[in-house]
């Protein structure tokens, strides 16, 4: 093993593994030895670079996974030089790395946060959904349906009023309750007519049949929210909702809710309710 003119031991036959200085005298490297610098990939066989004074004894940055983290810049320090004592010259400065902006490191590697992400601003953490707690299901969406039935106190009410059709409107003896749901977003109420091509989805043509009741008496909506809207067509007797007196005026959407009865001819009512 070689020693530098300091006294240190050197396994590098050019330059002092310890102090970088030239080792006088020294023999030429092997060709064999020789091995590509990683920082400026010129041959070299001793610990520091004869072109850019790369320090092979530093940590290798491949250690390191690839983008990681923004690569160091190298610069040498000239107070770092150093010289032999017979005047030969002066050994490869030693590197140092310069730190990389620390701001645009931050601002690359930390994740945005947006309104629904961000815990300072909604008081829960990324990812959590409230619907996932024990106890506390989903809500399910809602199940529209309709019950049609023969309602006596419509009928009471109309023949009051002495309406269009009240003189030949007479109450059923026998008239079943309905049942239908609601699958879709549009519901034509009226009475079924092949000539003219009506085919509602709530049929009152159906024995024992309504003659107050129009062809295309009056129009169930449902919303893309799943709210319920009821518009009378233009219908001679008129459509009122809740025992109502006055009619809805025609060609206008009325809102409905869970419950509410729309009333049709001479005695059937239509009731709305929800199951989930």
């Amino acid at each position: 093993m070689l020693v530098c003119a300091d006294g240190h031991e050197s396994r590098s036959t050019d330059y002092c593994d310890v102090c970088g200085s030239a080792l006088t005298g020294a023999p030429a490297p092997d060709p064999a030895s020789l091995r590509l610098c990683p920082n400026c990939q010129a041959p070299t066989s001793g610990r520091f670079c004869e072109g850019c004074g790369h320090d092979s004894a530093l940590p290798s940055a491949a250690g390191s996974r690839a983008g990681d983290r923004p690569e160091a810049t190298f610069r040498a320090r000239p107070d770092r030089a150093e010289t032999s004592q017979g005047g030969a010259r002066p050994g490869p400065a030693r590197a140092e790395s310069e730190p990389a902006d620390s701001s645009r490191e931050n601002a690359r590697f930390d994740p945005p946060r947006t309104a629904g992400t961000d815990p300072t601003r909604t008081g829960v953490q990324p990812g959590f959904d409230p619907t996932l707690i024990a106890g506390t299901p989903p809500a399910a969406a809602k199940t529209w349906v309709a019950r049609i039935f023969a309602d006596r106190e419509l009928y009471a009410r109309v023949q009051a009023r002495k309406g269009p059709d009240a003189e030949r409107v007479e109450f059923p003896d026998f008239c079943p309750e309905r049942r239908i749901i609601l699958h879709g977003n549009r519901f034509l109420i009226g009475k079924r007519s092949a000539s003219q091509g009506i085919v509602p989805e709530i049929d009152l043509g159906i024995a024992p049949v309504d003659i107050g009741v129009s062809r295309a008496h009056a129009m169930i909506q449902v919303d893309q929210g799943g709210a319920l809207t009821v518009t009378d067509l233009g219908s001679t007797n008129g459509t009122s909702l809740d025992g109502a007196e006055a009619s809805i005026p025609p060609q206008q959407a009325i809102a409905l809710r869970e419950g509410s009865r729309i009333h049709v001819g001479g005695w059937t009512t239509i009731a709305i309710s929800a199951e989930a």
